[in-house]
């Protein structure tokens, strides 16, 4: 009789044991099924990091200390632990239910000073790193 209740007891282990597995496979199957898109569902927006603008950008200037930097920029959201001198900005968006979006920009220090910019933004003519040469290397003419 002892042997029958074990032999009981193995079977229930065992499909307890398949059900689990069965369930999981059924469930890894699904992840990979579009959800439906139901009218009138508000999706939220979602922001993370730095917030950058052109404006920021063109209130850059060579030569800035570390503290003015952060004053326009804000705190960066990655600084390198291994390359003090490079400061890294990044701005993720997704609009409620749209495409994923983001914007970086790196900026290089050299002896405590801003040296170089890089990134999604290019420098507007209101800048100090707006280049004022044209393609032969001439200056540009400010009547023009």
């Amino acid at each position: 009789m002892q042997s029958l209740r074990s032999k009981k007891s193995h079977f229930k282990s065992y499909a307890s044991l398949a059900a689990v597995v069965a369930l999981a496979i059924v469930t890894s199957a699904c992840s990979g099924m579009r959800v439906p898109q139901f009218p009138g569902v508000y999706k939220i927006a979602i922001a993370q990091g730095n917030i950058i603008t052109q404006e920021m950008i063109d209130q850059l200037e060579p030569g800035m200390t570390r503290r003015q930097v952060i004053f326009v920029m804000g705190t960066p959201l990655v600084r390198d632990p291994f390359d003090q001198d490079r400061w890294d900005y990044v701005f993720n968006y997704q609009p409620g239910g749209g495409i994923r979006g983001q914007e970086r920009v790196t900026l290089m220090f050299e002896n405590e000073l801003l040296s170089s910019l890089s990134g999604d933004f290019e420098p507007g003519p209101e800048s100090a790193w707006y280049d004022t040469t044209n393609s032969d290397g001439a200056a540009a003419d400010s009547n023009s």
